[in-house]
Protein backbone atom coordinates (compact mmCIF):
# COMPACT_ATOMS: atom_id res chain seq x y z
CA UNK A 1 0.00 0.00 0.00
CA UNK A 2 2.20 2.24 1.31
CA UNK A 3 4.90 1.75 -2.09
CA UNK A 4 1.69 2.55 -4.01
CA UNK A 5 0.99 5.77 -2.45
CA UNK A 6 4.80 6.61 -2.95
CA UNK A 7 4.48 5.83 -6.74
CA UNK A 8 1.15 7.95 -6.77
CA UNK A 9 3.31 11.24 -4.95
CA UNK A 10 6.13 10.48 -7.62
CA UNK A 11 3.55 10.61 -10.56
CA UNK A 12 1.61 13.35 -9.09
CA UNK A 13 4.98 15.66 -8.68
CA UNK A 14 3.49 15.72 -4.51
CA UNK A 15 5.28 15.53 -0.95
CA UNK A 16 4.03 14.57 2.05
CA UNK A 17 1.49 15.88 3.80
CA UNK A 18 -0.11 17.49 0.35
CA UNK A 19 -2.39 14.48 -0.97
CA UNK A 20 -5.62 15.54 0.98
CA UNK A 21 -5.03 19.56 0.45
CA UNK A 22 -4.65 18.74 -3.48
CA UNK A 23 -7.36 16.50 -3.54
CA UNK A 24 -9.60 18.82 -2.24
CA UNK A 25 -8.70 21.89 -4.59
CA UNK A 26 -8.98 19.51 -6.86
CA UNK A 27 -12.56 18.88 -6.30
CA UNK A 28 -13.29 22.32 -5.38
CA UNK A 29 -12.46 23.32 -9.15
CA UNK A 30 -14.39 20.47 -10.33
CA UNK A 31 -17.55 21.77 -8.91
CA UNK A 32 -17.18 25.19 -9.79
CA UNK A 33 -16.43 24.08 -13.46
CA UNK A 34 -19.07 22.18 -13.39
CA UNK A 35 -21.46 24.64 -12.53
CA UNK A 36 -20.41 26.80 -15.04
CA UNK A 37 -20.20 24.49 -17.92
CA UNK A 38 -23.30 23.22 -17.35
CA UNK A 39 -25.00 26.83 -18.43
CA UNK A 40 -22.22 28.18 -21.01
CA UNK A 41 -23.63 26.89 -23.93
CA UNK A 42 -26.72 28.51 -23.46
CA UNK A 43 -25.14 31.59 -22.41
CA UNK A 44 -24.08 32.36 -25.60
CA UNK A 45 -26.75 31.10 -27.82
CA UNK A 46 -29.08 33.28 -25.90
CA UNK A 47 -26.53 36.69 -26.40
CA UNK A 48 -26.33 36.30 -29.84
CA UNK A 49 -30.58 36.14 -29.94
CA UNK A 50 -30.21 40.21 -30.89
CA UNK A 51 -27.15 40.04 -33.32
CA UNK A 52 -23.39 40.02 -32.52
CA UNK A 53 -23.53 43.99 -32.53
CA UNK A 54 -25.75 43.64 -28.97
CA UNK A 55 -22.82 41.21 -27.98
CA UNK A 56 -20.42 44.03 -27.85
CA UNK A 57 -22.77 46.30 -25.91
CA UNK A 58 -23.33 43.14 -23.27
CA UNK A 59 -19.52 43.03 -23.00
CA UNK A 60 -20.09 46.88 -21.83
CA UNK A 61 -22.39 46.09 -19.52
CA UNK A 62 -20.80 43.43 -17.89
CA UNK A 63 -17.58 45.47 -17.34
CA UNK A 64 -20.09 48.24 -16.04
CA UNK A 65 -21.46 45.34 -13.39
CA UNK A 66 -18.40 43.54 -12.73
CA UNK A 67 -17.08 47.03 -12.01
CA UNK A 68 -19.67 48.37 -9.51
CA UNK A 69 -19.57 44.31 -7.95
CA UNK A 70 -15.82 45.20 -6.70
CA UNK A 71 -16.13 47.51 -4.16
CA UNK A 72 -18.96 45.38 -2.46
CA UNK A 73 -15.93 42.42 -2.61
CA UNK A 74 -13.77 44.68 -1.53
CA UNK A 75 -16.30 45.56 1.58
CA UNK A 76 -16.53 41.64 2.04
CA UNK A 77 -12.90 41.14 2.30
CA UNK A 78 -12.29 43.77 4.67
CA UNK A 79 -15.09 43.11 6.85
CA UNK A 80 -15.48 39.27 7.05
CA UNK A 81 -12.77 36.33 7.26
CA UNK A 82 -11.74 34.52 4.55
CA UNK A 83 -14.29 31.55 4.47
CA UNK A 84 -16.65 33.82 5.19
CA UNK A 85 -16.61 36.34 2.53
CA UNK A 86 -16.06 33.37 -0.05
CA UNK A 87 -19.15 31.89 1.45
CA UNK A 88 -21.19 34.38 1.04
CA UNK A 89 -20.07 35.55 -2.84
CA UNK A 90 -21.15 31.64 -3.38
CA UNK A 91 -24.17 31.43 -2.05
CA UNK A 92 -25.14 34.46 -3.88
CA UNK A 93 -24.94 33.16 -6.86
CA UNK A 94 -26.80 30.17 -5.79
CA UNK A 95 -29.68 31.77 -4.63
CA UNK A 96 -29.51 34.06 -8.26
CA UNK A 97 -29.52 30.86 -10.01
CA UNK A 98 -32.84 29.20 -7.88
CA UNK A 99 -34.22 33.15 -8.62
CA UNK A 100 -33.75 32.69 -12.65
CA UNK A 101 -35.40 28.85 -12.24
CA UNK A 102 -38.56 30.47 -10.31
CA UNK A 103 -38.37 33.02 -13.50
CA UNK A 104 -38.40 30.21 -16.11
CA UNK A 105 -40.68 27.74 -14.27
CA UNK A 106 -43.81 30.39 -12.90
CA UNK A 107 -43.29 33.43 -15.66
CA UNK A 108 -42.38 31.94 -19.02
CA UNK A 109 -43.94 34.26 -20.93
CA UNK A 110 -41.58 36.94 -19.67
CA UNK A 111 -38.51 35.32 -20.89
CA UNK A 112 -37.36 36.26 -23.78
CA UNK A 113 -34.92 38.68 -25.78
CA UNK A 114 -34.73 41.09 -22.21
CA UNK A 115 -34.17 38.40 -20.14
CA UNK A 116 -31.45 36.17 -22.34
CA UNK A 117 -29.59 39.73 -21.92
CA UNK A 118 -29.74 39.87 -18.66
CA UNK A 119 -28.56 36.35 -18.07
CA UNK A 120 -25.67 37.03 -20.42
CA UNK A 121 -24.18 39.49 -18.09
CA UNK A 122 -25.11 37.84 -14.47
CA UNK A 123 -23.22 34.52 -16.08
CA UNK A 124 -20.12 36.68 -17.04
CA UNK A 125 -20.12 38.22 -13.25
CA UNK A 126 -20.95 34.75 -11.77
CA UNK A 127 -17.95 32.81 -14.42
CA UNK A 128 -15.58 35.38 -13.18
CA UNK A 129 -16.11 35.73 -9.79
CA UNK A 130 -16.04 32.01 -9.05
CA UNK A 131 -13.05 31.11 -10.47
CA UNK A 132 -11.03 34.25 -9.27
CA UNK A 133 -12.16 33.48 -5.74
CA UNK A 134 -10.94 29.76 -5.89
CA UNK A 135 -7.70 30.99 -7.45
CA UNK A 136 -7.61 33.78 -4.82
CA UNK A 137 -7.27 30.77 -1.80
CA UNK A 138 -5.38 28.77 -3.49
CA UNK A 139 -2.53 31.37 -4.34
CA UNK A 140 -2.87 31.98 -0.19
CA UNK A 141 -2.84 28.31 0.53
CA UNK A 142 -0.27 27.18 -1.43
CA UNK A 143 3.78 28.99 -1.62
CA UNK A 144 5.42 29.64 -4.18
CA UNK A 145 6.99 26.90 -4.81
CA UNK A 146 4.42 24.10 -4.39
CA UNK A 147 2.51 26.40 -7.10
CA UNK A 148 4.91 25.52 -9.59
CA UNK A 149 4.62 21.88 -8.68
CA UNK A 150 1.04 21.50 -7.97
CA UNK A 151 -1.28 24.45 -9.78
CA UNK A 152 -1.20 22.59 -13.33
CA UNK A 153 -2.28 19.15 -11.31
CA UNK A 154 -5.09 21.01 -9.60
CA UNK A 155 -6.54 22.87 -12.94
CA UNK A 156 -7.24 19.55 -14.06
CA UNK A 157 -9.94 19.65 -11.71
CA UNK A 158 -11.48 22.44 -13.62
CA UNK A 159 -11.05 20.26 -17.05
CA UNK A 160 -13.06 17.49 -15.56
CA UNK A 161 -15.92 19.63 -14.57
CA UNK A 162 -15.71 21.97 -17.59
CA UNK A 163 -16.29 18.62 -19.63
CA UNK A 164 -18.47 16.54 -17.05
CA UNK A 165 -21.00 19.95 -16.86
CA UNK A 166 -21.69 20.20 -20.98
CA UNK A 167 -22.25 16.31 -20.66
CA UNK A 168 -24.27 15.93 -17.31
CA UNK A 169 -26.37 19.19 -19.20
CA UNK A 170 -26.87 17.14 -22.59
CA UNK A 171 -28.19 13.48 -20.40
CA UNK A 172 -30.21 15.92 -17.94
CA UNK A 173 -31.84 18.26 -20.21
CA UNK A 174 -34.38 16.29 -22.13
CA UNK A 175 -36.16 14.34 -18.74
CA UNK A 176 -35.79 17.66 -16.60
CA UNK A 177 -36.20 20.11 -18.34
CA UNK A 178 -34.07 23.40 -18.95
CA UNK A 179 -34.55 25.22 -16.06
CA UNK A 180 -33.76 22.19 -13.99
CA UNK A 181 -30.59 22.73 -14.67
CA UNK A 182 -29.91 25.71 -12.81
CA UNK A 183 -30.63 23.96 -10.15
CA UNK A 184 -28.67 21.65 -10.65
CA UNK A 185 -25.60 24.11 -11.49
CA UNK A 186 -26.72 26.02 -7.49
CA UNK A 187 -26.57 22.65 -6.24
CA UNK A 188 -22.51 21.85 -7.66
CA UNK A 189 -21.80 25.51 -6.44
CA UNK A 190 -22.87 24.82 -2.99
CA UNK A 191 -20.51 21.99 -3.12
CA UNK A 192 -17.79 23.79 -4.00
CA UNK A 193 -18.25 26.11 -1.20
CA UNK A 194 -18.15 22.81 1.40
CA UNK A 195 -14.91 22.12 -0.48
CA UNK A 196 -13.20 25.29 0.11
CA UNK A 197 -13.98 25.21 3.89
CA UNK A 198 -12.44 21.64 3.73
CA UNK A 199 -9.31 22.73 1.87
CA UNK A 200 -8.85 25.80 4.38
CA UNK A 201 -8.93 23.63 6.97
CA UNK A 202 -6.33 20.96 5.60
CA UNK A 203 -4.66 23.98 4.82
CA UNK A 204 -0.26 23.27 5.02
CA UNK A 205 1.04 24.52 8.44
CA UNK A 206 3.13 27.26 6.51
CA UNK A 207 0.43 28.67 5.52
CA UNK A 208 -0.23 30.48 8.78
CA UNK A 209 -1.79 29.60 12.19
CA UNK A 210 -4.93 29.43 13.10
CA UNK A 211 -5.16 32.51 14.50
CA UNK A 212 -4.14 34.69 11.25
CA UNK A 213 -6.17 32.01 8.88
CA UNK A 214 -9.40 33.21 11.24
CA UNK A 215 -8.16 36.73 10.90
CA UNK A 216 -9.96 39.28 9.01
CA UNK A 217 -7.66 41.27 6.48
CA UNK A 218 -9.59 44.62 7.25
CA UNK A 219 -8.55 47.66 5.31
CA UNK A 220 -10.35 49.59 3.00
CA UNK A 221 -12.24 48.60 0.02
CA UNK A 222 -11.08 50.75 -2.37
CA UNK A 223 -7.02 49.52 -0.99
CA UNK A 224 -6.83 46.80 -3.69
CA UNK A 225 -7.23 49.72 -6.66
CA UNK A 226 -4.60 51.48 -4.71
CA UNK A 227 -2.14 49.14 -4.39
CA UNK A 228 -2.11 48.28 -7.85
CA UNK A 229 -1.06 51.82 -9.13
CA UNK A 230 1.48 51.95 -6.59
CA UNK A 231 2.84 48.42 -7.61
CA UNK A 232 4.70 47.75 -10.63
CA UNK A 233 4.40 44.31 -10.58
CA UNK A 234 0.54 44.33 -10.10
CA UNK A 235 -0.10 46.57 -12.27
CA UNK A 236 2.47 44.44 -14.57
CA UNK A 237 -0.40 41.76 -14.05
CA UNK A 238 -3.02 43.74 -14.39
CA UNK A 239 -1.30 44.58 -18.07
CA UNK A 240 -1.09 40.73 -18.98
CA UNK A 241 -4.95 39.96 -17.90
CA UNK A 242 -5.91 43.20 -20.40
CA UNK A 243 -3.46 41.61 -23.19
CA UNK A 244 -4.99 38.02 -22.77
CA UNK A 245 -8.26 38.66 -22.66
CA UNK A 246 -8.53 41.32 -25.53
CA UNK A 247 -6.96 38.58 -27.60
CA UNK A 248 -9.15 36.34 -26.23
CA UNK A 249 -12.19 38.74 -26.97
CA UNK A 250 -10.79 39.28 -30.97
CA UNK A 251 -10.73 35.10 -30.65
CA UNK A 252 -14.39 35.17 -29.65
CA UNK A 253 -15.74 37.36 -31.75
CA UNK A 254 -14.33 36.05 -35.04
CA UNK A 255 -15.96 33.02 -33.75
CA UNK A 256 -19.53 34.60 -33.58
CA UNK A 257 -19.01 35.79 -36.89
CA UNK A 258 -18.15 32.92 -38.45
CA UNK A 259 -21.43 30.22 -36.49
CA UNK A 260 -23.53 33.16 -37.37
CA UNK A 261 -22.82 33.18 -40.83
CA UNK A 262 -24.24 29.20 -40.79
CA UNK A 263 -27.61 29.92 -40.07
CA UNK A 264 -30.23 31.67 -36.97
CA UNK A 265 -31.17 28.51 -35.32
CA UNK A 266 -30.54 29.08 -31.89
CA UNK A 267 -30.40 24.85 -31.56
CA UNK A 268 -27.58 24.61 -34.08
CA UNK A 269 -25.55 27.70 -32.85
CA UNK A 270 -25.92 25.81 -29.41
CA UNK A 271 -24.92 22.26 -30.56
CA UNK A 272 -21.65 24.09 -32.19
CA UNK A 273 -20.76 26.09 -29.37
CA UNK A 274 -21.13 22.71 -27.02
CA UNK A 275 -18.39 21.11 -29.16
CA UNK A 276 -16.13 23.89 -29.81
CA UNK A 277 -16.17 23.40 -25.58
CA UNK A 278 -16.15 20.05 -25.77
CA UNK A 279 -12.94 19.98 -28.15
CA UNK A 280 -11.61 22.30 -26.03
CA UNK A 281 -11.51 21.01 -22.79
CA UNK A 282 -10.70 17.59 -24.46
CA UNK A 283 -7.09 19.26 -25.87
CA UNK A 284 -6.49 20.94 -22.45
CA UNK A 285 -6.88 17.58 -20.84
CA UNK A 286 -4.01 16.18 -22.66
CA UNK A 287 -2.16 19.15 -22.37
CA UNK A 288 -2.48 19.03 -18.32
CA UNK A 289 -1.98 14.94 -18.61
CA UNK A 290 1.33 14.84 -20.69
CA UNK A 291 3.20 18.16 -19.89
CA UNK A 292 1.57 20.96 -17.95
CA UNK A 293 2.48 19.38 -14.68
CA UNK A 294 6.40 19.94 -15.52
CA UNK A 295 6.87 22.75 -17.95
CA UNK A 296 6.64 25.04 -14.97
CA UNK A 297 8.81 23.42 -12.88
CA UNK A 298 11.17 22.97 -15.25
CA UNK A 299 11.16 26.30 -17.70
CA UNK A 300 10.06 28.65 -15.07
CA UNK A 301 6.95 30.86 -14.59
CA UNK A 302 8.73 33.30 -16.86
CA UNK A 303 8.72 30.76 -19.76
CA UNK A 304 5.31 29.16 -19.21
CA UNK A 305 3.61 33.02 -19.51
CA UNK A 306 4.87 33.53 -22.93
CA UNK A 307 4.02 30.40 -25.07
CA UNK A 308 0.33 31.64 -25.01
CA UNK A 309 1.31 35.05 -26.68
CA UNK A 310 3.29 32.74 -28.99
CA UNK A 311 0.79 30.75 -29.92
CA UNK A 312 -2.02 33.28 -30.24
CA UNK A 313 1.06 35.26 -32.68
CA UNK A 314 0.84 31.71 -34.43
CA UNK A 315 -2.90 31.61 -34.55
CA UNK A 316 -3.51 34.33 -36.35
CA UNK A 317 -1.34 34.33 -39.09
CA UNK A 318 -2.69 30.87 -39.78
CA UNK A 319 -6.20 32.58 -39.39
CA UNK A 320 -5.06 35.35 -41.77
CA UNK A 321 -3.84 32.76 -45.04
CA UNK A 322 -6.37 30.00 -44.44
CA UNK A 323 -9.83 31.26 -42.81
CA UNK A 324 -12.04 28.84 -41.87
CA UNK A 325 -14.40 27.87 -39.26
CA UNK A 326 -12.30 24.41 -39.05
CA UNK A 327 -9.27 26.61 -38.57
CA UNK A 328 -10.47 28.91 -36.49
CA UNK A 329 -11.32 25.89 -34.02
CA UNK A 330 -8.37 24.28 -34.12
CA UNK A 331 -6.70 27.61 -32.75
CA UNK A 332 -9.35 28.57 -30.33
CA UNK A 333 -8.83 24.82 -28.74
CA UNK A 334 -4.98 25.76 -28.70
CA UNK A 335 -5.74 28.86 -27.11
CA UNK A 336 -7.81 27.65 -24.44
CA UNK A 337 -5.83 24.40 -24.00
CA UNK A 338 -2.59 26.50 -23.06
CA UNK A 339 -4.60 29.20 -21.32
CA UNK A 340 -6.23 26.75 -19.21
CA UNK A 341 -3.59 24.27 -19.07
CA UNK A 342 -0.55 26.67 -18.59
CA UNK A 343 -1.16 30.03 -18.20
CA UNK A 344 -3.48 30.44 -15.72
CA UNK A 345 -1.80 27.93 -13.56
CA UNK A 346 1.28 30.17 -14.31
CA UNK A 347 -0.48 33.34 -13.37
CA UNK A 348 -1.79 32.90 -10.47
CA UNK A 349 1.97 31.73 -8.88
CA UNK A 350 2.60 35.08 -9.27
CA UNK A 351 0.33 35.99 -6.73
CA UNK A 352 2.24 34.06 -4.27
CA UNK A 353 5.10 36.49 -3.52
CA UNK A 354 2.18 39.07 -2.46
CA UNK A 355 0.58 40.32 0.76
CA UNK A 356 -2.71 38.24 1.90
CA UNK A 357 -4.31 41.47 1.30
CA UNK A 358 -3.13 41.50 -2.08
CA UNK A 359 -4.17 38.11 -2.91
CA UNK A 360 -8.07 38.85 -2.70
CA UNK A 361 -8.62 42.62 -3.05
CA UNK A 362 -6.13 43.51 -5.56
CA UNK A 363 -6.25 40.45 -7.45
CA UNK A 364 -9.99 40.76 -7.20
CA UNK A 365 -9.56 44.25 -8.53
CA UNK A 366 -7.16 43.14 -11.89
CA UNK A 367 -9.53 39.98 -12.51
CA UNK A 368 -12.79 42.09 -12.86
CA UNK A 369 -10.90 45.47 -14.07
CA UNK A 370 -8.19 43.17 -16.29
CA UNK A 371 -11.30 40.46 -17.51
CA UNK A 372 -14.18 43.14 -18.28
CA UNK A 373 -11.56 45.94 -19.78
CA UNK A 374 -9.68 43.67 -21.73
CA UNK A 375 -13.62 42.05 -23.43
CA UNK A 376 -14.80 45.92 -24.26
CA UNK A 377 -11.41 46.90 -25.75
CA UNK A 378 -11.15 43.80 -27.55
CA UNK A 379 -14.88 44.15 -28.70
CA UNK A 380 -14.91 47.83 -30.07
CA UNK A 381 -11.37 46.94 -31.15
CA UNK A 382 -12.99 44.02 -33.68
CA UNK A 383 -16.11 45.82 -34.40
CA UNK A 384 -14.20 49.03 -35.61
CA UNK A 385 -12.03 46.52 -37.98
CA UNK A 386 -15.19 44.87 -39.05
CA UNK A 387 -16.32 48.71 -40.16
CA UNK A 388 -13.09 49.28 -41.69
CA UNK A 389 -13.55 46.35 -43.66
CA UNK A 390 -10.19 44.94 -42.83
CA UNK A 391 -10.97 41.57 -42.48
CA UNK A 392 -9.02 39.17 -40.99
CA UNK A 393 -5.80 39.66 -42.36
CA UNK A 394 -6.52 43.70 -41.14
CA UNK A 395 -6.84 41.75 -37.40
CA UNK A 396 -3.80 39.42 -37.59
CA UNK A 397 -1.90 43.10 -38.53
CA UNK A 398 -3.48 44.31 -34.85
CA UNK A 399 -3.01 41.33 -32.79
CA UNK A 400 0.54 40.15 -33.42
CA UNK A 401 2.55 43.41 -32.71
CA UNK A 402 0.30 42.83 -29.39
CA UNK A 403 1.25 39.57 -29.15
CA UNK A 404 4.78 40.27 -29.22
CA UNK A 405 3.99 42.76 -26.97
CA UNK A 406 2.56 40.74 -24.28
CA UNK A 407 4.86 37.83 -24.47
CA UNK A 408 7.44 40.17 -23.35
CA UNK A 409 5.31 41.50 -20.49
CA UNK A 410 4.97 37.72 -19.79
CA UNK A 411 9.17 37.50 -19.31
CA UNK A 412 9.21 40.76 -17.45
CA UNK A 413 6.42 39.49 -14.61
CA UNK A 414 8.19 35.88 -14.32
CA UNK A 415 11.92 37.71 -13.81
CA UNK A 416 9.97 40.28 -11.38
CA UNK A 417 8.39 37.55 -9.43
CA UNK A 418 11.78 35.45 -8.98
CA UNK A 419 13.54 38.87 -7.33
CA UNK A 420 10.57 39.29 -5.14
CA UNK A 421 10.51 35.43 -4.07
CA UNK A 422 14.82 35.78 -3.53
CA UNK A 423 14.00 38.68 -1.42
CA UNK A 424 11.18 37.05 0.51
CA UNK A 425 13.67 34.26 1.24
CA UNK A 426 16.47 36.63 2.24
CA UNK A 427 13.91 38.39 4.62
CA UNK A 428 12.82 34.96 6.02
CA UNK A 429 14.71 34.35 8.94
CA UNK A 430 14.64 37.88 10.71
CA UNK A 431 10.24 37.43 10.67
CA UNK A 432 7.59 34.91 12.30
CA UNK A 433 8.43 31.64 11.30
CA UNK A 434 4.48 31.04 10.02
CA UNK A 435 4.44 34.42 8.07
CA UNK A 436 4.10 33.52 4.88
CA UNK A 437 4.90 37.19 3.30
CA UNK A 438 7.22 38.92 5.82
CA UNK A 439 6.49 42.61 5.50
CA UNK A 440 9.78 44.23 4.44
CA UNK A 441 9.05 41.94 1.22
CA UNK A 442 5.70 43.29 1.11
CA UNK A 443 6.89 46.86 1.15
CA UNK A 444 9.44 46.20 -1.04
CA UNK A 445 6.82 44.76 -3.98
CA UNK A 446 4.83 47.44 -3.25
CA UNK A 447 7.85 50.01 -4.89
Amino acid sequence: MMDFRQRLDTLFNLRRGEGVPVLLAVLFFFCVLTALMILRPARDALGMQRGIEAVRWLFIGTALVTLLANPLFGWLVSRFQRLQFIAATYVFFALSLVGFHLLLVLTPQAVGEISGQVFYVWFSVFNLFATMLFWALMADRFTLEQSKRLFALIAVGGTLGAIFGPWLASLLATPLGTPALLLVSAGFLLLALVAAWAVARSQPRHAGSATEQQAVIGGSAWQGLKAVFRSRYLLGIAGYVICMTLMATLLYFTRLQMVAALGDDMDMRTTIFARIDLLTQLATLVLQALIAGRVMKRFGVHVTLMLLPLTVMLGFIGLAMVGTLAVLILFEAAFRAIQRALTRPARETLYTVVSREDKYKSKAFIDTFGYRGGDVLGAQLEGLLGRLGMGLAGLASVAIPLALAWAALGLWLGRAQQRLAAEQAAALPATPEHAPNPPSANRRQQQ
